[in-house]
């Protein structure tokens, strides 16, 4: 059995797997190493965010059983997309796949911010008056089925190997908790790594109250596109450690940090 294969056969546990193990790697590095204190009651955020983990994974479970991979699958069955096409070397479809649809990701993320009506939902994500790991899975559900057609829309129109979705989607998933992580790395590990990918100095940036810096950069996995679109800020304007976290209009603890108040803060004025 080829690796194809092999991953094919046990998607379930390769994403579950990847999912536990990269979060209890960094929610262990914040406890024992945690690089910024936080404002809020720790228990109180990652009941509220991990319950929205909870509710947004049954809710895609029940309105789309089949998901991105499914529709991967049903494009190459049918000879449909971009990639079927073409007719690449699996390897570098593999890796066109991924690098493509990570752009389509970082543009997504600028849409969101945008336009109105959609940024109603993701200004939930920036409410967290905190930046944790479990920041990386805050998302208003309605922003999570919006991104979920969006995705298995552009999966259908590109048709690249189902192999190629799983893969990202473990990265999608594993670089936004690295990169919502409460830690820092060495200065030097720092600016070799976001030379590829996005660190946690990097995105902390995009979460700044300051609207400048809030618009700025987007990317989640791989950092080349804010540098190629012309979104990337090196450093906050007061520090990795002064910076302040979260949406000057939404302060009150009731509303930015327990369930019910981020569930409606979309329809706040």
């Amino acid at each position: 059995m080829n690796f194809s294969a092999w991953l094919l056969a046990n998607e379930p546990i390769v994403r579950l797997s990847c999912f536990f193990g990269v979060f209890t790697l960094m929610a262990c590095w914040e406890f024992n190493h945690p690089f910024r204190p936080l404002l809020q009651e720790k228990w109180l955020r990652w009941r509220s965010n991990l319950s929205l983990v909870v509710l947004n994974s049954l809710l895609l479970r029940v309105m789309f059983p089949v998901a991105a991979v499914g529709v991967a699958g049903y494009a190459q069955a049918k000879g449909f997309g971009l990639f079927v096409w073409l007719d690449l070397p699996i390897w570098l479809e593999v890796l066109l796949a991924v690098v493509l649809l990570d752009f389509l990701i970082y543009a997504q993320h600028v849409l969101f911010h945008k336009v109105p009506l959609l940024w109603r939902f993701h200004r939930m994500h920036h409410a967290d008056p905190d930046i944790d790991v479990t920041t990386g899975a805050r998302f208003h559900p309605v922003e999570i089925v919006l991104s979920m057609l969006i995705k298995m829309l552009m999966v259908f129109l590109l048709g690249p190997a189902v192999v190629a979705v799983i893969l990202f989607e473990v990265l999608l998933n594993a670089s936004a908790m690295f990169n919502h992580s409460n830690i820092q790395l060495p200065k030097l590990l720092d600016r070799v790594i976001r030379w590829l990918f996005v660190t946690p100095d990097m995105h902390r940036v995009h979460h700044s109250k300051i609207p400048s810096e809030t618009d700025s950069n987007y990317g989640f996995a791989l950092s080349c596109w804010d540098r190629i679109c012309k979104t990337y800020i090196e450093k906050p304007t007061k520090g990795q450690v002064g910076v302040e976290i979260g949406l000057n209009e939404f302060n009150d603890p009731n509303t930015s940090c327990r369930l019910g108040g981020m569930l409606m803060l979309p329809f706040k004025k």
